[in-house]
C-alpha cells in the first residue's frame, strides 16, 4: 500500500486539489457569503499563476519533499514514533495531530518574527477572501515551510501514509476554510469546535492587527481555543469587515510582479504580534 501511495502521490494531490478546487469554486458561484469585492479576472491569474510557480519551485529544489523524507526515516527507524510499538491506526493519527499542531505554531511564528512576517504578509495582501487566497503564498514562505515541514518529519518519523494523508488534508482545509462560501450559522458553530471554517480564519483576513493576529489554525480548531488565540467574530461583521493589510489595497498590489516584490517593500507595520501587543 505504501509504494502504491508513494509512486502515486502526485497524481493523488493533483486529483484532490482540483476536486476541490473545482467543489469550493461552484460552491463560491452557488452560495456566497460575502459580496466580491474585487474581480476575478483581477485577482486570479496572479494567485493561480503563483501556485503554479511554487509548485515548480519545490519539484526543481526540494524533488522528495516530505514524502521521500518520510520514507528514508521510516526505512532507518528514526524519529520519535519509531521508538513505540503501537497498531498502525494510532501512529498515523497521532502523526497528522502532531503535524497539524506543527503547522499551527508556524504560522504563529510568521507572524511574530518580523522577517517571516514580510514573507507571509503576501498571503494576507490579497484584496478578497476566497478559494484562491487559500493557495496564495510566497515562494520564500513556501520553502521555509518545507524546510520547517522536513525538521519536523525527521524528528517525528511518521509514516509515509499519514505524511501524504496530511499534504492532501492540509491542502484541501486550506482552499475550504478560505472559500468565500455560505456555512448555515448553526452548522458552523458546531463545526468550528473541531475543524477551522470559513467564517472563522476570515478572521484572520482582517485588515485589523488584532483580528490578523488569531485563528492561527488551518485545520484543527483546537489549537486556537487551547492556546488563548481565538477570535470567534470580527469587530465590524463579516459583510463589513475589510479584507487586506494596510500599505497594500491599490489593486496594482493584484499583479503577479508585485506579489513576488512585496517582502522587499514598504515598512513592517504594527502587523507582527511581538511589535503591536496584539493580545493586551
Amino acid at each position: 500500500m505504501t509504494e502504491t501511495i508513494v509512486t502515486n502521490e502526485t497524481f493523488i494531490r493533483l486529483a484532490c486539489f482540483l476536486s476541490v478546487f473545482t467543489a469550493i469554486v461552484l460552491w463560491e458561484i452557488g452560495s456566497p457569503r460575502r459580496k466580491r469585492a474585487v474581480s476575478r479576472w483581477l485577482r486570479w491569474p496572479s494567485n493561480l499563476g503563483i501556485v503554479v510557480f511554487n509548485t515548480l519551485l519545490v519539484r526543481i529544489l526540494i524533488p522528495t519533499a516530505a514524502v521521500g523524507l518520510a520514507l528514508i526515516v521510516e526505512a532507518q527507524n528514526w524519529g520519535l514514533l519509531n521508538q513505540f510499538v503501537a497498531p498502525g491506526w494510532v501512529t498515523i493519527v497521532l502523526a497528522m495531530l502532531i503535524l497539524d499542531f506543527a503547522i499551527y505554531l508556524q504560522h504563529i511564528m510568521f507572524h511574530a518574527v518580523p522577517l517571516f512576517w514580510r514573507m507571509h504578509r503576501m498571503h494576507h495582501a490579497d484584496l478578497d477572501f476566497d478559494v484562491t487566497t487559500g493557495a496564495r503564498f510566497h515562494p520564500i514562505e513556501i520553502l521555509l515551510s518545507m524546510g520547517i515541514k522536513l525538521m519536523v518529519v525527521a524528528a517525528l518519523g511518521p509514516p509515509v501514509v499519514a505524511v501524504v494523508m496530511f499534504e492532501v488534508l492540509l491542502n484541501a482545509s486550506s482552499m475550504f476554510n478560505h472559500g468565500n462560501v455560505r456555512v448555515p450559522l448553526s452548522l458552523d458553530r458546531v463545526l468550528r469546535w473541531l475543524v477551522v471554517t470559513p467564517d472563522m480564519h476570515r478572521v484572520h483576513h482582517s485588515i485589523l492587527p488584532n483580528e490578523t493576529n488569531s485563528n492561527f489554525g488551518f485545520n484543527l480548531a483546537w489549537w486556537d481555543r487551547l492556546f488563548g488565540t481565538y477570535r470567534a467574530q470580527p469587530v465590524a461583521g463579516h459583510d463589513e469587515m475589510t479584507i487586506g493589510i494596510e500599505g497594500f489595497s491599490e489593486p496594482r498590489e493584484l499583479r503577479l510582479d508585485r506579489m513576488l516584490a512585496q517582502p522587499f517593500r514598504g515598512a513592517v507595520g504594527s502587523y507582527p504580534i511581538t511589535r503591536d501587543g496584539s493580545y493586551d
